[in-house]
C-alpha cells in the first residue's frame, strides 16, 4: 500500500523543487517500504541530515515529540502523506528543520506542554507546519503583505517572473495533493543573498528566532493564485472571491 502516496502528482508547480528526491521515495513506499525505511534510505547519504526515522510506536506514551525528536535524533513516522512530506521536508532543509526543532524543544523545556501553545511555540508549529518561502522584489512583497491582491496579481503580475517560492510546511504540501483554491500559506521572506532555493537552509537555520517568529512576521497568500500553478487563476474574475482573497482587516482608530 502507498498510504495516499499514489495521489501525488509530481508535475504540479509547487512540487517541482522536491520531485527529484520526493518521487522516487513515493515509489519505494508504493513497492512496500514503510516511509521510515524508505527516508532512512536517503538520510544516511546525506551528511547534513542529521535525524533518522522510525515507526511512530517508537514514541514513549506521554513524551512530547518534540522533545523526543530533540533528545534521541530520531523522528517518529507514520505510513502517510503527513508524516512522508515531514520526512522529504528533513532531508531538503536540514539546517532549518533542526534549528525548527531546537527552538520548539527549548519552549518545552520552559513552558512545559500546556493546553494551549504559547505565542512561540505556536509560531513555530505554524511555519513547520504552513509555511512558504519568498525572495520576492519588495513591490511584490509589500503588495502580498498588505492584501492587494488586484496590484499582486495584475499590475505586478510580471514580477512574479523576478520572485522565488518554495513550500516548506509539511501539512501544506498533504493539503494541495488534493488542491483546492483556499488553500493558503504563510509566507516568510527570505532576504539572503544565496541565489538558488537549496542554499536557503543554512540562512534560515542561522536566522530563525524564536522571539522574532512570535511576533507572527507571515504574510497570507493563497497558493493557487501564484501564476502559472494552476490554470483557472488565468481566467477572469478568479481573484475577486472575497472567500479566499480576503481584503485587509480593517484597524480601528
Amino acid at each position: 500500500m502507498a498510504h495516499g502516496l499514489e495521489a501525488i502528482d509530481w508535475n504540479a508547480p509547487w512540487l517541482q523543487a522536491w520531485r527529484a528526491r520526493g518521487q522516487p521515495l513515493a515509489d519505494a513506499v508504493a513497492k512496500g517500504q514503510s516511509c521510515a525505511n524508505a527516508l532512512n534510505a536517503v538520510a544516511g547519504s546525506l551528511p547534513a541530515c542529521p535525524v533518522s526515522f522510525v515507526p511512530q510506536s517508537t514514541l514513549p506514551e506521554g513524551q512530547a515529540y518534540e522533545a523526543f525528536i530533540f533528545e534521541t535524533k530520531q523522528v517518529p513516522t507514520r505510513d502517510g502523506l503527513h508524516d512522508f512530506f515531514n520526512g522529504l521536508c528533513w532531508l531538503h532543509f536540514p539546517h532549518t528543520k533542526q534549528r525548527l526543532n531546537q527552538l520548539q524543544a527549548s519552549q518545552i523545556a520552559r513552558s512545559g506542554i500546556a493546553p494551549v501553545r504559547g505565542p512561540a511555540r505556536d509560531a513555530l508549529t505554524v511555519f513547520d507546519e504552513n509555511a512558504a518561502l519568498l525572495h520576492a522584489p519588495d513591490a511584490l512583497w509589500d503588495a502580498l503583505l498588505h492584501k492587494d491582491w488586484q496590484a499582486l496579481f495584475g499590475p505586478l503580475r510580471p514580477m512574479w517572473q523576478e520572485a522565488r517560492l518554495q513550500l516548506f510546511g509539511h501539512a501544506l504540501l498533504e493539503k494541495l495533493v488534493y488542491p483546492r483554491t483556499a488553500i493558503t500559506a504563510h509566507v516568510y521572506r527570505v532576504q539572503t543573498a544565496a541565489g538558488a532555493q537549496g542554499d536557503w537552509d543554512p540562512w534560515l537555520g542561522a536566522h530563525l528566532q524564536a522571539d522574532a517568529l512570535a511576533g507572527k512576521p507571515f504574510a497570507h497568500l493563497p497558493v493557487l493564485g501564484v501564476p502559472g500553478w494552476w490554470s483557472p487563476n488565468e481566467t477572469p474574475g478568479f481573484y475577486d472571491d472575497v472567500s479566499v482573497f480576503r481584503p485587509p482587516r480593517e484597524t480601528s482608530s
